[in-house]
């Protein structure tokens, strides 16, 4: 995976960037670590490497004026775009080896998973934002 990551982009840098796509930014540092079941110094570690690259931006807590909040910038946006696309020969493989009909079964029957594990999952709260 890495071998083919644009830039040396990392797996969990990968991920972050993905999962604030995905399910949106503005996210704290904590609900972060939660979400990647890592503490919150892992998740700290991870998002000041991605800052210092300019993928993502890291502001204060509007609320709670202690906390951070992570923001995916434009270039953010753009390395997991160019990382998604480093991974399309690898999918090609895997599509390959398990068939096309397989695969496309696969990943709807995926996402359906991934969507209800990190709907069953208990985030901490958020301070409200006002």
């Amino acid at each position: 995976f890495e071998a083919v990551m644009p830039d040396g982009l990392l797996v969990p840098h990968f991920s972050v960037l993905t999962h604030l796509v995905r399910l949106g930014d503005a996210k704290s540092l904590k609900r972060l670590a939660f979400a990647f079941q890592v503490s919150k110094a892992t998740m700290t570690n991870t998002v000041q490497r991605l800052e210092a690259r300019g993928l993502v931006d890291v502001q204060r807590d509007p609320v709670d004026r202690r906390g951070k909040r992570v923001f995916i910038t434009a270039a953010g946006r753009k390395m997991r775009e160019d990382a998604s696309a480093a991974l399309a020969p690898a999918r090609g493989h895997l599509m390959a080896d398990l068939g096309p009909e397989l695969f496309e079964e696969l990943l709807p029957r995926l996402a359906k998973l991934r969507a209800d594990l990190d709907q069953r999952r208990n985030p901490p709260a958020e301070p409200q934002q006002r």
